[in-house]
């Protein structure tokens, strides 16, 4: 295993039972491993007792146990950014806190990360532990959409067990529902040959309720939507507001030009004909689709990366004291 440090991310919502589980797994997987590493766990405005599960575990395994607690509910984006940001690893992984995905998949992981020069290693869950219809269908063809629209091709996009190389992660700013496209994120800042994916062991949930719902598709709809039109626009995104806005723009100067001659010729009454409005509303939404779309979307990277915004408000993390905060394998005496 080459020299490195290692950050393990995990966002929580309402997992105060798992919280125990979930760190004593982690320790047993992590046990031989001889580089130095360090778990994060981000409480992401949680409602039930996680918060305090995270506090008291991290006094007893000690200072390489950290937590980011965040003053409200942010969603999984932005909790995953929060611990992110908070990872000072070579290497970071990131884990669901709900006991699904299994840490002793990491090691391996991060293995091949670094022996194969890659930039992101996605974990595949091959043999999924969940229902057909209402999780793993819709995963399916969410899979299969976002492969094909972003030309990043992995067979599960939707699986939080990823590592990543420290620096390439940390160039990319995530918000809104982006978990889910972060291979596509990086394949803005790399190349997709160096992103692969590995099988990875799968569990059913045995404690609390999934966060997700069939509400998140028409999220994930939306910042599809954005994602296409950043890999292809973000450079010039004029060229696609501006496309749509002179396609409805020529419609309704042909219409109005058409209306113009019925006037001027024929001598025929205009002024209540429905193509009248017809045509002013597509000049219209022409003019404002190549003004208002791209300046929307260029202020909002600006507010996000030139400025440095955050999409999470965090409470300030205490020192970790005289220990410099990371697990390494004791020496034998």
């Amino acid at each position: 295993m080459p020299n490195h440090t290692l950050s393990i991310v995990v966002p929580m919502y309402n997992e105060a039972e798992n919280v125990e589980p979930l760190l004593a797994r982690i320790h047993q997987a992590m046990e031989r491993y001889s580089q130095p590493w360090e778990v994060v766990l981000v409480d992401d405005g949680s409602t039930d007792a996680t918060v305090s599960e995270i506090r008291r575990l991290a006094a007893h395994y000690g200072p390489h146990v950290h937590a980011v607690e965040l003053v409200r509910n942010y969603k999984q984006t932005a909790a995953m950014q929060a611990g992110i940001d908070a990872a000072r690893g070579d290497v970071i992984a990131t884990i669901d806190g709900d006991l699904q995905n299994d840490p002793f998949d990491i090691p391996r992981m991060v293995y091949r990360l670094l022996s194969e020069d890659l930039d992101l290693v996605v974990g595949w869950r091959k043999d999924r532990q969940e229902g057909f219809f209402m999780r793993r269908l819709p995963s399916r063809i969410a899979n299969a959409l976002i492969a094909r629209v972003t030309g990043v091709r992995l067979k599960d996009y939707g699986c939080s067990l990823k590592v990543y190389r420290g620096d390439v992660i940390r160039s990319v700013k995530l918000y809104g529902e982006m978990h889910r496209f972060i291979p596509a994120w990086l394949a803005t800042v790399t190349t997709p040959r160096r992103i692969a994916q590995e099988v990875v062991t799968h569990h059913a949930r045995i404690h609390g309720q999934s966060k997700y719902g069939i509400s998140r598709t028409f999220r994930v709809v939306l910042d599809l939507v954005f994602m296409y039109f950043f890999m292809r626009y973000r450079t010039r995104p004029g060229h696609f507001f501006g496309g749509i806005g002179i396609v409805l723009g020529a419609l309704g100067s042909l219409i109005l030009a058409y209306l113009l001659c019925l006037k001027l010729f024929f001598e025929e009454d205009i002024g209540t004909r429905p193509m009248l409005f017809t045509g002013f509303f597509l000049l219209i939404a022409g003019v404002q689709m190549v003004t208002s779309g791209v300046l929307a979307e260029m202020l909002a990277r600006v507010y996000h990366e030139a400025n440095g915004a955050s999409a999470y408000v965090a409470r300030p993390r205490p020192a970790p004291g005289d220990n410099d905060g990371w697990h390494r394998l004791s020496q034998p005496s």
